[in-house]
């Protein structure tokens, strides 16, 4: 656990020494270029849709072309002279002036009905395209996310060394604090010897100032 804290502390003269020869070996992920990609099949993305006119002309069955369409009632009910009226006195007015004006009411009806089928079917092939154009992305992004891992996997692999390499240290400098224990043990026991008996009981730094007076 404690080597896992020099994840990026230490590199090692060894792995300098031998950084040249291994860049001509293996490809060093992080000089890779990842440009962006377009989106996956753009024939798939929805960049704008078409005017209500638009659908209505090219629907397979178009409305029939009538003086009075349904669009034309909806802009009726919007002006200013139904204003304020309840719905059955605009049903009166309208009716009126649909009459008035020779308007078949059954023209009127098939035009609602083949304009909201024409909408219907437009909402129905766009959505198509989105769900089509939604698989198409998942399926790149897996791409994606493969490749990341792969990456990822490489990284973790080179900070797996340096950490390995961190701890190889460690542990020779451990071996070698206990060694200088020992050998500084057995320089004091060898100064004890040394020393004159009635300055047995003086601590071990007079002992070496006076060892080192007598040089």
């Amino acid at each position: 656990m404690f080597r896992r804290l020099f994840q990026f502390s230490f590199n090692g003269t060894e792995e300098a020494s031998q950084g040249s020869a291994q860049d001509t070996r293996t490809e060093n992920p992080g000089n890779r270029q990842f440009p962006l990609n377009p989106p996956p099949n753009p024939r798939l993305a929805i960049e704008s849709f078409e005017s209500f006119d638009e659908i209505y002309r090219t629907a397979p069955a178009n409305p029939p072309h009538v003086g009075y369409s349904i669009l034309k009632v909806a802009g009726m009910l919007k002006s200013a002279h139904l204003a304020g009226m309840n719905s059955e006195g605009k049903r009166a007015a309208l009716l009126m002036a649909l009459e008035a004006a020779g308007a078949e009411l059954k023209d009127i009806l098939q035009d609602a009905m083949l304009r909201q089928r024409a909408l219907n079917d437009y909402e129905d092939t766009q959505q198509k395209r989105l769900r089509e154009f939604e698989a198409a992305s998942g399926e790149e992004n897996r791409a994606i996310q493969a490749e990341l891992d792969q990456i990822t996997a490489q990284y973790m692999a080179r900070i797996q060394v340096n950490v390995d390499a961190v701890g190889r240290q460690q542990d020779l400098f451990r071996a070698w604090q206990k060694s200088k224990q020992q050998e500084a043990g057995s320089i004091t026991d060898a100064l004890g010897y040394c020393a004159p008996p009635e300055n047995s009981i003086d601590s071990l730094s007079a002992v070496l100032e006076r060892a080192t007076a007598r040089r």
